[in-house]
């Protein structure tokens, strides 16, 4: 009997899920010398690999934008969601540097019958840091539960961006947030390709 990726995608529940995706990419990152010594391209490319499938960008880049999606066009909403796809990936390929010596302690979740969304809450303790409390914000989709927010220490990356990004579409409409979207990415990059250097 052959089950298709969706429906063993929707077996898993969402606590497990991310308690997998961390021992995996922790695993993966304390074996390989690359992520061990904090090399961001390394580092952009697990996360890319073993992160990023279970998050859902469309949500969170609507979420971001507001009220202002509606405005865009399908053409700007996919440039929107590529660009802000990026800057997530940057800022938290950033902020976390280095996998060395981290554990994450996810927290059981109990999900009501019919219930399309949770938080999975979890702890991530390095040595010589402090903790660090990442919430995730998931939704049952046709291909299982996806991250569409992430809190970390209580701060909501959606409604922080929203913010940021009304501001900025009220001075220069969708087209200067993808452009200010662009430009970040374009930084980001270069840094990234000088630290590889």
């Amino acid at each position: 009997m052959v089950i298709s990726a969706s429906a063993r995608a929707e077996l898993v529940k969402p606590d497990v899920l991310i308690r997998n995706i961390a021992q995996e990419v922790l695993s993966i990152a304390k074996q390989d010398k690359a992520n061990r010594s904090g090399d961001k391209k390394a580092i952009l490319a697990l996360v890319d690999a073993k992160v990023l499938p279970y998050f859902d960008f469309e949500r969170m880049t609507q979420e971001a934008v507001g009220r202002s999606w509606r405005i865009a066009t399908p053409e700007q909403k996919k440039t929107l969601v590529s660009e802000f796809r990026n800057l997530v990936v940057n800022t938290y390929t950033n902020a976390f540097t280095s996998f060395e010596n981290q554990t994450v302690k996810v927290q059981p979740v109990v999900i009501s019958a019919g219930a399309d969304a949770v938080t999975v809450k979890t702890l991530i303790t390095k040595a010589g840091a402090e903790p660090i409390d990442v919430d995730y914000e998931m939704e049952r989709t046709v291909n299982g539960w996806k991250a569409f927010d992430l809190t970390v220490d209580g701060v909501s990356l959606i409604i922080n961006y929203r913010s940021t990004f009304d501001e900025l579409v009220d001075q220069s409409g969708i087209d200067g947030l993808i452009k200010t979207l662009v430009d970040k990415n374009a930084a980001n990059n270069v840094l990234l390709k000088s630290v590889a250097k």
